[in-house]
């Protein structure tokens, strides 16, 4: 897969979906929180398309073409299909980058140094990984609240323990390097020895883990939307936007539920593969 076409297409999933979180809400064609009036209209037949974007880029349309139709509400799908990564990828990065540090901090701490402590840390991140990350989030924003903030916390406690388990191992191999013992003949203290040596050394696994991550933490926020335990509508987000859809499939509309769930699968897909593909190139 190095260098392969798998990669590059990851890569390009990644890049947008980056860029959209980035812009998405800009360059939608209508407001994504605002009725267009248009209730239920369905997406113009393929065959239509091509006029339809020759029409859009000339500016001869009198309205922007509902790519992926209108929802229950009038909303139009395709603004707010890309206008959610904002959401949804803040989230998920967020809380992603926050269990990288964290895990990361405990992982070299409790890999580098040999105490009942550290002990007693791996212990609770085990008790932690043991209980179904969906369920210990879901219990988490319940207990805190709806707001982004602690959505973003529920995602950093539940794959902390993963980054702290890779870091670990990684430390545990690394304090036995000889590089190591010979900073300590040199004189130089632990914590030194652990930030200039150790901590280099050991990152690569965790950095590796993060694309992966990402991808899990966006599906585990849409999860929590869809279940009405993320975040609150009318934001845009997948899984409510999936969550919405459902009832909307009583009238045979398929589309406010389908094109936000193809979205969550393209982008799980990338980053998944992106993080196979790093860990490939780094083996």
């Amino acid at each position: 897969m190095r260098g392969g076409w798998m990669f590059r297409l990851a890569l390009a999933i990644t890049t947008i979906v980056l860029l959209l979180a980035a812009f998405g809400p800009s360059i939608a064609p209508y407001d994504p929180q605002e009725s267009t009036g248009r209730f239920g209209e369905p997406p113009p037949p393929l065959a239509q398309w091509p006029g339809l974007l020759v029409g859009t880029l000339t500016g001869s349309l009198e309205r922007a073409p509902h790519w992926f139709g209108t929802d229950f509400y009038g909303l139009d799908v395709f603004s707010r299909v890309i206008a959610a990564p904002r959401t949804d990828v803040s989230i998920a990065l967020g809380g992603a980058l926050l269990s990288l540090v964290l895990g990361t901090g405990l992982g070299l701490i409790a890999g580098f140094f040999r105490h009942w402590s550290t002990a007693l840390l791996v212990r609770v991140s085990d008790v932690l990984q043991s209980f179904p990350v969906f369920i210990t989030a879901m219990v988490l924003v319940a207990l805190a609240g709806r707001q982004t903030g602690n959505i973003v916390l529920a995602l950093c406690l539940v794959y902390t323990p993963i980054f702290l388990r890779l870091t670990r191992a990684e430390a545990l191999t690394q304090a036995g390097r000889g590089y190591v013992e010979a900073a300590r003949a040199a004189g130089a203290g632990p914590w030194t020895i652990l930030r200039r040596h150790v901590l280099p050394n050991s990152l690569v696994p965790a950095l590796i883990q993060l694309s992966a991550t990402i991808g899990f933490a966006i599906m585990l926020t849409a999860g929590l939307s869809f279940i009405g335990a993320g975040v609150p509508p009318p934001t845009p987000e997948w899984g409510l936007m999936i969550s919405q859809g459902a009832g909307d499939l009583n009238y045979g509309w398929w589309w406010p539920s389908v094109f936000p769930g193809l979205a969550i699968v393209i982008t799980v897909f990338g980053f998944a593969v992106l993080g196979h593909a790093l860990e490939e190139k780094f083996r």
